[in-house]
């Protein structure tokens, strides 16, 4: 089955490979389950800047990126953004759907114009009731992601705020990054005050450590976009 995405988008939309059937969540399928899948996803198109759910509102639809950036955060006590993640295409959106009766924690919105493919919460446990397997490999696949992001809080156990920032962006460079000769280019720019909120520490001290980090060599700048060395990255 071709991917329906592409016609969607047109050409030289930057459509993510990655199709619905084989997500990480949806892996190990067959071939009729993913087909399956395929045929019953939804597509919207998104504007940069729009908001595909708010903070609080309920949980009813997941998406898969196929085009664009999304931007996941929080709005702290006192009203501050808080940017928690930075999604791309190929990434997942909104798994929170699988919880019953359950609010979105995080804003979405589009950093880019964007794509997606997805599901909603009564399209998907239809699809659930008619292929039970789909329903237990997603179970696994949750199991697996979980011990993933279990790793990626253990970047921040470090006393050092400069191997914070290393991990941070070493995660980013990992998703978003482009490889170029022996370093790895983060293909969007990142602010102290985004760098400040993923690694919890405050901008004046993210200055400072950024600093000593190109200072050693391990982080370079082209324009506002980080450069870091491939043994980091």
């Amino acid at each position: 089955m071709g991917c329906v995405c592409e016609e969607l988008a047109g050409k030289g939309a930057g459509i993510s490979p990655v199709c619905i059937g084989h997500l990480w969540m949806f892996e190990h399928l067959s071939p009729q389950e993913i087909e399956a899948l395929v045929g019953a996803a939804l597509r919207r198109h998104y504007k940069k800047g729009q908001t595909i759910f708010m903070e609080g509102d309920p949980a009813r639809e997941m998406f898969l990126l196929k085009a664009g950036r999304v931007k996941l955060s929080k709005f702290s006590k006192e009203g501050n953004e808080i940017t928690l993640d930075i999604r791309k295409g190929g990434d997942f959106i909104g798994e929170q759907v699988l919880n019953e009766d359950f609010d979105y924690p995080v804003s979405s919105v589009c950093m880019e114009d964007s794509l997606a493919c997805g599901f909603s919460r009564a399209s998907f446990e239809k699809l659930v009731l008619q292929h039970p397997n789909i329903g237990l490999q997603v179970i696994k696949n949750l199991t697996r992601r979980i011990e993933l992001l279990t790793n990626r809080a253990e970047t921040l156990s470090s006393p050092s705020l400069e191997e914070k920032i290393i991990g941070v962006l070493s995660n980013v460079a990992k998703e978003h990054g482009v490889k170029d000769s022996n370093t790895v280019i983060i293909q969007f720019p990142l602010t102290h005050e985004d760098l400040s909120f993923l690694v919890g520490a405050h901008r004046v001290s993210i200055t400072r450590a950024m600093k000593s980090l190109k200072k050693s060599g391990r982080l370079a700048q082209r324009g506002k976009t980080f450069v870091l060395l491939q043994e980091y990255a």
